[in-house]
């Protein structure tokens, strides 16, 4: 059996930036989403220096309540890159189920989308942060969710006591390239970076402490066993909210320097033309 690595998801990302800098990293087919392994991380890094303007350190938990957007491989780049915690949100989630993961999982900085289906995740949050209605961001204090401090809507358009996810790179702008990887080069390859709910079958659902080394080396034997080259490109219909799409795809592509195409949602429609256009 092969070693397993020992390395972080920010060290492991900017290796495969500097082996394949012009390879496709991530390929969206219905949108203008195209990026190589080089520009992916300059990405990366550029959110990752606006968390850490917004005030997010190591061990503070940013939910992500999304389909597969590319803001959504962004943020489990940029969080692991300055230690803090992933928290993926199913994207099926009601009212009551989400407000339990935020409690339950202290989270700090909540990343969404407008929603998915018949569930508004902008009107959830009104509902749950009352608060922040006519608030700009950074203004509001929630009772119900004291832990929460900074809300990043994905899209366009402006939301009541949110901010913007381009914001997040504008800020990042004033931050140093060393001062991130000081933060990056502290982290410890067992910190935990990745936390996802368990379906709770039989009770509240649990949430699951995942490593730097667990979801590199579970990835990397995925791809290992798939025989992955750089040559090779995933389309990922499967929801990033799960190991199977986060980790058996993402992490299984990443450690080889493997293409990713992700597809917002299931759909046989927009899986076939994926295939059909990238090969």
């Amino acid at each position: 059996m092969d070693k397993l690595w020992e390395i972080t998801l920010g060290d492991l990302l900017d290796e495969m930036a500097e082996k394949y800098p012009d390879h496709d990293c991530v390929i969206y087919t219905d949108r203008p989403f195209r990026k190589t392994y080089g520009e992916f991380r300059d990405l990366v890094n550029l959110a990752a220096k606006g968390f850490l303007k917004l005030g997010i350190k190591k061990g503070d938990h940013v939910s992500i309540w999304a389909t597969n957007y590319p803001e959504w491989l962004i943020t489990m780049f940029a969080t692991a890159k300055i230690g803090a915690v992933l928290v993926t949100v199913n994207t099926n989630y009601k009212i009551f189920e989400a407000e339990y993961l935020f409690k339950q999982s202290d989270t700090h900085t909540l990343v969404l989308i407008d929603g998915f289906k018949d569930t508004n995740y902008v009107d959830i949050v009104h509902q749950l942060v009352p608060e922040m209605r006519g608030k700009a961001p950074g203004t509001w204090e929630s009772k119900n969710l004291p832990y929460l401090k900074n809300v990043i809507y994905v899209g366009p358009g402006k939301h009541d006591g949110m901010m913007n996810f381009e914001q997040l790179y504008e800020l990042g702008q004033s931050v140093s390239d060393e001062e991130l990887a000081k933060v990056q080069k502290s982290l410890d390859v067992h910190d935990v970076i990745n936390m996802q709910y368990t379906s709770g079958t039989t009770g509240f659902p649990k949430g699951v402490m995942l490593t730097h080394f667990n979801i590199v080396n579970n990835g990397k034997s995925i791809g290992d066993r798939m025989k992955f080259t750089h040559l090779d490109r995933l389309c990922i219909p499967v929801p990033l909210f799960h190991c199977f799409g986060c980790v058996l795809g993402v992490m299984a592509c990443v450690t080889h320097g493997t293409t990713m195409v992700p597809v917002e949602y299931f759909s046989p429609l927009k899986v076939l033309e994926a295939i059909s256009q990238e090969k």
